[in-house]
């Protein structure tokens, strides 16, 4: 059984806040200072190598964008919306604020 999903059920997903799905979901975290986001980073790695699931992570001066998709599907999977909540309690967990 695939674990795919569409767009509208990542949505749906609880916990999911920032992210906006299409053929992957990509949310961007306003750190505020380039340490912040460097915190956030490290622990994005910790949850992505303990889940086996790697995002793609863009880290500037004031935010952290991450992008995550599943290959083997070709697009969104339930592994992508654990993720994506994991990630959005870090980021909330290091202050950084999540819409």
């Amino acid at each position: 059984m695939s674990d795919e999903i569409t767009p509208q059920e990542f949505h749906a997903a609880v916990g999911v806040g920032p992210w906006v799905p299409d053929a992957s979901a990509t949310a961007v975290f306003r750190t505020g200072t380039f340490d912040v986001g460097a915190k956030l980073v490290a622990r994005i790695a910790e949850l992505a190598d303990a889940a086996n699931h790697h995002p793609d992570v863009d880290l500037r001066y004031d935010t952290v964008t991450v992008r995550l998709t599943s290959h083997d599907v070709g697009g969104l999977s339930r592994r992508d919306a654990a993720l994506a909540r994991e990630i959005s309690t870090a980021a909330r967990g290091l202050g950084v604020e999540t819409p």
